[in-house]
């Protein structure tokens, strides 16, 4: 029992609790762009069992891993000492990772590395621990060599086998086996036990044998040790014969004495077993007796747990699995036979290794934010719980105003950055131990924003819409919505804003087009994103396909008109019993229906038209029924497709009362389809006649039903039947029936207070609906007073939906409460709720406003706050004026339009962080105090510069190719030096697809902006990257990669004109030229008849001729297009010598060779003398003909090489 001081310190701990209000904790999104940025305490992510137990054959792996940021380094402690990785060379540890590797290649026992290990890992921000590891290494140890006498047993009496295998780790599975390796039968009278021994309720003469053995087999070393075997001899008292035996009557005829049931195990009348929470639990009674006993089980004071219990090895063995507290108690195991029967009771305990109620989880806190761990365990006996802090008791660390140990929780009060850390919970009792790692990270991160930037949402008319912001910041900060940069934020109304962001719209219209602007708001500065909306019409079928049926031969025809959203693209697809329909050349599709010719039997089916835009869809569909003309009659209605019902007939008003009235009605025709629902719609004349409304829907099999009514309704009803084609006509309106009046039930919705001017209060809510009025002369009263100054309720009676109070002082509390009334009475009152009176001008300045710790891009700013009384308003923010008066790079000229940046801060000694600022400048600034609708005067102006930093990215950089082997860069300096340049740094590189070459360095002075690159080779291609230089360093890089330039090919066409191969070609064609001449004109003078050109033609239409019957060597004359062709344009010009006719034809010289022989016949002899026989000169049709498919002369060839 607990003494007067531990009550006291009860009583204290709970009023503490109570009292306590933490925020909410901050949850870190998982989003690649925080997670690399934030830093982090090391969390445990994996690690070994508590009980390991590894294979003596392997290698040993303690597996320890570890997430944080900075990386986690990782040290271990085995057996509570320090274990010195370094100095055990069969010992390593994976990178980046606390996970060891024991290794016995060398040498060395596993056995003497048995123990305890703890695995520890550490960043800056804290430790963390793995559970203890306790390491065993697996024994699978030999079976005692032992020698067994025979057994001797006389028929009928009860025997045990025993087996007490040999102890290993983890224990072996044990099983009895024959010498032919086939396990022993067992049955109701034979069988093992859990021990491994093996239990004969009764001996009979054939179990007489010499083998009976118990095996073992290890599960690590996937071995099987035997035992020697057991001899068993069966003393009778009469011969026992095999063929006698039979399951009726095991003894053959022979007499045995019967005997009453005994336990063989457990012995004795009672017993008791513990076993442990979720654990299983196996109680066995195996009994003696003949004939063999039949094995009862029960449970004292209630029922077995029929879900978890199983009955085992013939009912001898009952198992419970995951056992939990309900599950202890008395269970009785009886074993009977027709001569007796025997109890055995088992007292089973539970016992409870702790297990989590509320396991402490990471805490994630702004700075100045409250919070709490929670570390709360169960189990029997009831564990202890220990606090730790960076693996070291929290007693024995550091004391800490902020932090302050109760019990099993830890409360966090006004954290500070530098104080993360991570706190270990030990939850412990006799049965084991549970360890968890929570870790507590103050974390100071201005807004940002995570999701796409500037995205357009495209939305159905009248659907319900979201627009997501998801943002994250410590402190977590406000966040509001804005429509068209305009408002004061989006929220109410049709508009919602959940917690993560969200923006709800209940029901897009097109007047909500427009661009939505998320800002996310704290301390320490302001993100924003943009949303652009744009509201479609739906898209959807206007002219639906309808059932049909077609005789076969005949045309069907199935509309599907769409009406859609002129700027959404649609497609029409067409399937038939739920397939892609093929058209193919028989059936065809247009815009607005679908038409197959040609009916026949596989037309038949279901045919669906869906229509789709890129954010909606519909879809109709219709039966074809194919009939035979001869079907043409009534008695084919059985094969009419299904079709909509008709509508309900008869419609009948019963059972009237004040709110409700029975409405009855006879069924339509459902047109081989059952009806599955009743729609009951109503109409009402007083405040939308003419439209009719849903009021509910029935099964398909209810034909009266009572109807739940709103008071002062003067309705009339009508009904709708649906099936599995679709809705019937409606049916004919009911009688009118008009409910009498009431008080109002509703509570007017949206009440609120503001005020629109300094000393007013304006009351607004949301007027009842029509349905809710309840009566006519509908009013509202409404109430406020002064919160908590006691005053007497103020009141009015208004039929709008708006009061303004007067003459209030400015911005204090008022309660509001509001509530319904008609001629019949009045409603409920709403709950109160707190308004305030308008706001003025805060009348006082901030003070002393200055800037510290100014480095190139932000400046630490502090000031003075005011006294909140002088906001006269709600305290919105601190707001902050800067501007960029000056660079201090000469002759740059700046923009000097005012920024704002809010600070929502009420400490005595307020500062933030201004980022975001211009390096290398000079900037002014003042403060302000805001409420929602005025600011105060301003406060001093300070001035402050920036320290130089890394420049922009230089303004352009363009890459020219001036000639074959240089390429020209060109660039210009920055528009933002962020200081004073000294120079330009170039790297580049060559690139050849993946392969990259080595990286070269060029520097310039500030003067210059261009650089001429000469190429090794003209194919070679670089990458570049430019960046401009400050004393800082190097600024923002311009990176560019050399393009492939379009004339490239045409150099190297025209190039070829200096290669050596192409010049040595040329020399070759020109001695070829000259040696024909020198012959030509050597057998002139010989012969004293040829021209010199004569000559040349006549020699070279020789040398032709000669080859004519050849192939055509496809080098010489394959066309560009991989045709051969038999002519240029060469071919088509006179050579020296020839003439050309008035037609264009070209005329053959007299003095050619072939003026005097046959062109195809002529030939050289071996001795390259002219055997050709001199003949009449030809046809000249022929001759021109035979010109006409001759080969390229030797010149033209020239020609066409050049």
């Amino acid at each position: 029992m607990f003494g007067q001081g531990g009550h006291a310190a009860l009583a204290l701990m709970s009023l503490l609790l109570l009292l306590w209000h933490d925020a909410a904790p901050i949850e870190v999104p998982q989003d690649p762009k925080i997670l690399q940025d934030l830093k982090q305490p090391p969390t445990i992510v994996k690690q070994s069992v508590k009980d390991y137990i590894v294979d003596p054959r392997d290698n040993i792996i303690i597996e320890c891993e570890a997430k944080g940021n900075p990386v986690p380094t990782f040290s271990w402690r085995r057996n509570g000492k320090f274990f010195n990785i370094g100095k055990d060379p069969r010992v390593t540890m994976r990178k980046r990772s606390g996970t060891l590797e024991i290794g016995f290649r060398s040498g060395g026992r596993p056995e003497d590395y048995e123990g305890e290990y703890q695995c520890f890992a550490n960043n800056e921000f804290g430790v963390a621990l793995s559970n203890k590891i306790l390491l065993r290494v697996s024994k699978a140890p030999l079976w005692p060599k032992e020698v067994l006498e025979p057994v001797v047993v006389t028929e009928g009496s009860p025997l045990v086998l025993l087996c007490n295998p040999p102890p290993g780790l983890p224990p072996p599975f044990t099983f009895w086996m024959n010498s032919a390796m086939t396990p022993i039968p067992q049955d109701k009278r034979v069988s093992m036990g859990l021990n491994g021994d093996l239990y004969f309720s009764n001996v009979l003469a054939k179990d007489a044998h010499t083998d009976y053995s118990c095996n073992a087999r290890f599960l690590f070393t996937h071995t099987i040790q035997q035992k020697n075997p057991f001899t068993l001899k069966v003393l009778t008292k009469e011969p026992y014969n095999d063929t006698s035996y039979n399951t009726t009557d095991p003894y053959g005829g022979r007499k045995v004495a019967e005997s009453t049931p005994t336990f063989l195990s457990p012995p004795g009348t009672e017993s008791s077993k513990m076993v442990l929470r979720d654990e299983q639990l196996l109680l066995e009674c195996i009994a003696a007796g003949l004939p063999t006993p039949t094995i009862k089980w029960f449970k004292k004071g209630g029922d077995l747990p029929g879900r978890k219990v199983k009955f085992e090895n013939y009912n001898k063995t009952l198992k419970i699995i995951n056992v939990s507290e309900e599950d202890a108690g008395e269970y009785v195991c009886m074993a009977n036979n027709h001569l007796g029967s025997i109890r055995h009771s088992i007292f089973v305990q539970v016992k409870a290794a702790p297990y989590w109620l509320d396991k402490p989880t990471n805490l994630v806190l702004a700075p100045d934010e409250n919070g709490r761990l929670v570390c709360r365990a169960n189990g029997n006996p009831k564990p202890n719980i220990q606090w730790l802090i960076n693996g070291q008791p929290v007693d024995s660390a550091p004391p800490s105003l902020s932090r302050q140990v109760l019990g099993d929780t830890i409360i966090f009060r006004s954290v500070q950055m530098g104080s993360s850390a991570v706190y270990q919970c030990n939850a412990s009792n006799e049965h084991g131990y549970l360890l968890a790692n929570a870790f507590v990270s103050v974390l100071d991160m201005p807004p940002r924003m995570l999701g796409l930037k500037n995205q357009l949402i495209k939305v159905i008319e009248n659907n319900r819409t979201f627009l997501d912001c998801p943002f994250f910041g410590s402190p977590l900060p406000e966040l509001r919505w804005f429509k068209n940069g305009q408002g004061s934020g989006l929220d109410g109304g049709q508009y919602r804003v959940y917690i993560n962001g969200t923006l709800e719209i209940k029901r897009a219209r097109s007047e909500d087009e427009g661009t939505y602007t998320c800002v996310a708001n704290s301390i320490l500065g302001t993100a924003e994103n943009q949303v652009l909306l744009e509201v479609k019409e739906r898209t959807r079928i206007v002219r639906v396909p309808e059932h049909q049926s077609a005789i076969r031969g005949s045309t069907a025809r199935f509309d599907c008109v769409v009406k859609s959203d002129p700027s959404l693209p649609i497609t029409v697809a067409w399937t038939k019993d739920d397939k892609p329909l093929y058209l193919g050349w028989r059936l065809k599709k247009d815009e607005e229906s679908l038409t197959i010719p040609n009916v026949n039997e596989g037309d038949e089916g279901t045919y669906t038209c869906t229509v789709k835009s890129e954010i909606d869809q519909d879809s109709a569909s219709a039966r074809l029924t194919v009939l035979e003309e001869a079907s043409l009659n009534p008695s084919v209605s059985s094969a009419l497709p299904p079709d909509r019902p008709d509508p309900p007939m008869d419609l009948d008003l019963s059972d009237p009362a004040a709110r409700s009235v029975r409405l009855t009605w006879i069924p339509g025709n459902d047109h081989r389809s059952p009806v599955t629902q009743f729609l009951v719609q109503f109409e009402e004349d007083r405040w939308e006649p003419g439209r009719w409304q849903n009021l509910s829907t029935y099964p398909g099999d209810l034909n009266s039903v009572i109807l739940q009514l709103a008071p002062y309704v003067n309705y009339q009803f009508r009904v709708i039947a649906i099936n599995s084609v679709g809705q019937s006509q409606p049916s004919r309106p009911s009688p009118r029936y008009k409910t009498s009046g009431a008080a109002p039930d509703a509570i007017p919705r949206g009440l609120r207070g503001w005020g629109s001017k300094k000393d007013n209060m304006e009351i607004t809510w949301e007027p009842l609906l029509d349905l809710e009025r309840n009566g006519p002369n509908l009013h509202y009263n409404v109430f406020w007073r002064r919160k908590d100054l006691g005053h007497e309720w103020n009141n009015v009676t208004t039929m709008g939906s708006k009061h303004v109070v007067q003459n209030t002082e400015t911005y204090v509390p008022y309660e509001i409460k509001i509530q319904a009334r008609n001629e019949f009475g009045q409603g409920p009152e709403s709950n109160v709720v707190t308004g305030y009176s308008g706001e003025d001008k805060p009348t006082d300045a901030p003070t002393d406003l200055r800037a510290s710790k100014v480095n190139s891009t932000k400046t630490n700013i502090h000031w003075k706050p005011v006294d909140l009384n002088s906001i006269q308003g709600e305290f919105k923010e601190y707001r902050l004026y800067y501007w960029r008066e000056a660079s201090l790079v000469p002759g740059l000229m700046v923009s000097k339009e005012k920024k704002t940046k809010g600070f929502y801060s009420t400490v005595a000694e307020p500062s933030g962080i201004l980022s975001d600022l211009v390096p290398f400048s000079k900037y002014k600034m003042f403060m302000v105090v805001a409420n929602n609708r005025f600011e105060s005067p301003p406060s001093n102006t300070v001035e402050f510069t920036t320290k130089e930093g890394v420049p922009d990215a230089p303004r352009f950089f363009r890459i020219n190719r001036r000639s074959f082997d240089t390429i020209h860069l060109e660039w210009d300096k920055p528009l933002e030096p962020n200081g004073i340049l000294i120079g330009y740094q170039l790297k580049y590189q060559t690139v050849n697809g993946s392969r990259i070459g080595r990286l070269q360095l060029e520097q310039f002075l500030p003067n210059v902006t261009d650089f001429t690159l000469r190429l090794p080779d003209r194919s070679t291609r670089y990458k570049f990257h430019l960046s401009a230089l400050t004393q800082v360093g190097a600024g923002e890089v311009f990176a560019e990669e050399s393009p492939h330039f379009a004339n490239e090919a045409y150099i190297d066409q025209v190039d070829i004109a200096t290669q050596g191969w192409f010049i040595g070609l040329m020399c070759a064609i020109a001695l070829i030229i000259l040696i024909l001449l020198i012959v030509c004109f050597i057998k002139r003078s010989r012969g004293g008849k040829y021209p010199g050109g004569g000559c040349v033609t006549g020699f070279a239409k020789y040398l032709v001729r000669d080859k004519k019957d050849l192939p055509l060597d496809p080098v010489d004359q394959k066309d560009q297009d991989g045709s051969f062709d038999y002519h240029s344009d060469e071919d088509n010009k006179p050579l020296q010598g020839s003439q050309t006719s008035l037609d264009g034809n070209v005329k053959e010289s007299d003095d050619s060779l072939v003026d005097y022989g046959e062109g195809g016949d002529g030939q050289f002899n071996e001795d390259g003398s002219f055997i050709g026989q001199y003949t009449v000169k030809k046809d000249k049709d022929e001759t021109e003909g035979n010109e006409s498919s001759e080969a390229t002369s030797p010149v033209n060839a020239i020609y066409s090489l050049a």
